[in-house]
């Protein structure tokens, strides 16, 4: 778990639990990211966590979005906002497309942001305007959760980000040299790369020497 402190001096704890999932907790608001129980090692129980206030799903991919997952997690107040195609799936969800803000609560707003491939032969696994990143602004504190994503034009536009979560992981993501250039169009103060899957996290390290970013490995395998 990572702790940081917002402007007025609230708690956000991040919790890494696998390859794109995650929790944050806001000040006890619960927030979970991508959850799935088996189409990422290894087996998540869902029913061990604490229930969810918003469930936050990128795209529907099996290693983003898994409907028992996100029943074992829902209480009756739990907001789900996906894509387009996410909310196809489960049947229900607030849709956002790249551009579209969202107030959760008065003080958690919600961006959604451009996530796709560039690399030619890989565009069809994220096309462009289909799923998404998203940037949320936590008591002044702004997280970007990048989605599946490659070192895209539109990242320029992503600015003021404390921490960031970006992946690592060719030929669905980035490559090490990919990750650098992106992280340093973001420029975040804190970088965690995830959905790493089999990238030698050395390589990750080396390639972010001299980026003045504060980059932490954790268990996003």
């Amino acid at each position: 778990m990572d702790v940081f402190k917002t402007k007025s001096g609230k708690e956000i704890c991040i919790t890494p639990i696998k390859h794109a999932s995650m929790e944050i907790n806001y000040n006890g608001t619960i927030i979970q990211v991508d959850p799935v129980i088996d189409g990422a090692t290894p087996v998540t129980d869902y029913t061990k966590w604490e229930k969810a206030d918003f469930i936050l799903i990128t795209h529907d991919h099996y290693d983003h979005l898994d409907a028992k997952a996100v029943e074992d997690l829902r209480k009756e107040s739990t907001i789900i906002v996906t894509n387009a195609e996410g909310a196809a799936t489960l049947g229900e969800g607030k849709v956002m497309k790249n551009g579209d803000t969202l107030e959760l609560l008065p003080d958690l707003k919600l961006y959604a942001v451009a996530a796709y491939n560039i690399t030619p032969g890989h565009t069809q696994f994220h096309p462009k305007g289909r799923d998404n990143g998203f940037i949320m602004e936590v008591d002044g504190m702004r997280i970007y959760i990048a989605g599946d994503t490659e070192d895209i034009e539109e990242l320029k536009d992503v600015k003021d980000i404390d921490v960031a979560f970006m992946p690592c992981n060719q030929p669905y993501t980035m490559t090490p040299e990919q990750l650098r250039r992106a992280a340093d169009m973001v420029k975040p103060r804190v970088l965690f790369p995830y959905h790493y899957g089999d990238t030698d996290t050395s390589a990750i390290l080396k390639a972010m020497e001299g980026s003045g970013i504060d980059v932490r490995i954790r268990d996003f395998q």
